[in-house]
């Protein structure tokens, strides 16, 4: 029988480990389960452990969580599920889905996470048997991932998404008969709280290689249940030197996007700078990253409303603009935390803006200032959401596109130009303006502001007195 051993786990996982046997008190059946299992023999490491018990499970909970020092999280009070935060782990506790240990595992998705471990042997021992009613090992070793019955997805179809994302995370297959399952039931997700699609989609944003499990997802025919306007993209073709309809190259552009996120190395000397950038976190732990995959998928949303043929030639005019605006309503469709919705409809909106740039004879101060301007926080995200998209009109390797962009390394570069700009203290303001001109707060007074601030940033006045000499002559001739 296969053995899992303890070494496979960190200090602090043991450390959570010995605190929910000894918590949970003598007689009671505390298992390990699920992805731990699942991870630590595949060689991988897990953040969370997963522990279950027949009833109980967020008392015990508690109980960890004061014995550590840890932080008590009740996830579903209903389902008897909770969690403790120690540190940078996590140890959820669930209930028993059924009677006992082998009908909790036969009540999960797949029988890769359906293993389980019985706590207090390995504890003592070091190593104790893996319970395996399943088949699960077998699995695990052909890299395959196969439902653990025919009532997984109509106890939940969500999991048809989490199969999608773990298959493409773990390098697994899905066994032919649970695909055909997922294919079939795949309408029943649309039954599913926008909340849970989210976390799955979210999910999926956030692996190395996402755009595979988008088209996976796809291909099972989740995604567009998800995201229903992935339908017209599809149908949608596109003019040369597009090779590909919008959907395809949205695809493409989401693999430039993990492709570049994984080798920012390559944005030399940029790297190390994007690297911290990216890994920010904007609300509901989704990072710039996830960000940047999502508006790399929906930046060309709005080319299938907008497509139309003028003078024999076809034409998106405004999809940039009306695609933002979708971008915000799948946001808010989703609850996307609302920082996120607003950078992924602002790195939508301003998707053509390096190609309008790049089309200009030469880039003027103005333009470059406004660029950085209108972006803020957001002006690198683009600058890489545009070489995705470049690279992706025909397939090209991004890395390759950039090292040809000098437009989009001359904006890469001017971030931190423009960051010292913007820190600047302004020469007038909102006070020096209304007293000047009699004004009362309001538009007005936003607009010579602005126009102050970009005259200061372009070098045109150095002083507070030539900065309002400057506003006397914007107002001369407004």
């Amino acid at each position: 029988m296969a053995e899992f051993f303890l070494r496979s786990l960190t200090v602090s996982q043991v450390m959570l480990l010995r605190a929910a046997r000894a918590a949970a008190g003598r007689g009671v059946e505390v298992a390990l389960v699920g992805g731990v299992v699942r991870n630590a023999l595949l060689g991988r490491g897990s953040v969370d452990v997963d522990v279950a018990v027949p009833r109980g499970a967020v008392e015990l909970a508690r109980r960890v969580a004061d014995r550590t020092g840890g932080a008590f999280v009740l996830l579903d009070e209903g389902r008897g599920t909770a969690r403790v935060v120690l540190g940078g782990h996590r140890l959820d506790v669930a209930d028993f889905r059924a009677p006992d240990l082998a009908g909790d595992l036969g009540a999960r998705d797949f029988t890769v996470d359906a293993l389980a471990v019985a706590l207090r042997p390995l504890l003592r021992a070091g190593r104790a048997p893996i319970v395996d009613p399943l088949g699960g090992l077998r699995d695990l070793r052909a890299r395959r991932l196969r439902l653990t019955g025919p009532g997984a997805l109509a106890d939940d179809p969500v999991r048809g998404l989490r199969g999608a994302r773990l298959a493409s995370s773990l390098g697994f297959g899905l066994a032919r008969a649970s695909a055909r399952a997922i294919r079939a039931g795949a309408s029943s997700l649309g039954r599913v709280a926008a909340e849970r699609m989210r976390d799955e989609l979210t999910a999926m944003l956030a692996l190395p290689s996402s755009a595979g499990a988008l088209r996976l997802a796809d291909r099972l025919g989740l995604l567009e249940v998800v995201l229903p306007e992935i339908g017209p993209m599809r149908r949608t073709a596109q003019p040369a030197p597009h090779r590909f309809d919008v959907l395809e190259h949205s695809l493409r552009a989401v693999a430039g996007a993990d492709r570049v996120l994984g080798q920012l190395g390559a944005l030399a000397p940029f790297g190390e700078d994007l690297a911290r950038h990216f890994s920010e976190t904007l609300g509901g732990g989704i990072d710039r990253g996830q960000s940047l995959r999502l508006a790399a998928l929906l930046h060309d949303v709005a080319k299938p409303q907008t497509r139309r043929r003028i003078a024999g030639r076809v034409r998106f005019f405004e999809h940039d603009v009306r695609g933002a605006a979708r971008a915000r309503a799948i946001g808010e469709r989703l609850r996307l935390p609302e920082r996120v919705t607003a950078v992924v409809e602002r790195l939508v909106r301003h998707h053509l803006r390096p190609m309008h740039l790049g089309a200009a004879a030469a880039v003027t101060p103005r333009a470059r200032y406004r660029f950085f301007r209108d972006l803020g926080a957001e002006a690198r995200d683009l600058v890489v959401l545009a070489l995705a998209d470049a690279a992706a009109v025909t397939g090209a390797s991004p890395l390759a596109t950039w090292r040809r962009a000098a437009l989009l390394r001359d904006l890469m570069a001017g971030w931190a130009e423009q960051r010292e700009v913007a820190a600047a203290p302004p020469l007038v303001r909102g006070g020096d303006v209304m007293a000047r001109y009699g004004l009362v707060p309001g538009p007005e007074v936003g607009r010579l502001l602005a126009r102050a601030r970009e005259a200061q940033a372009l070098g045109r006045v150095r002083t507070r007195e030539e900065a309002l000499a400057y506003l006397d002559s914007v107002r001369a001739g407004s």
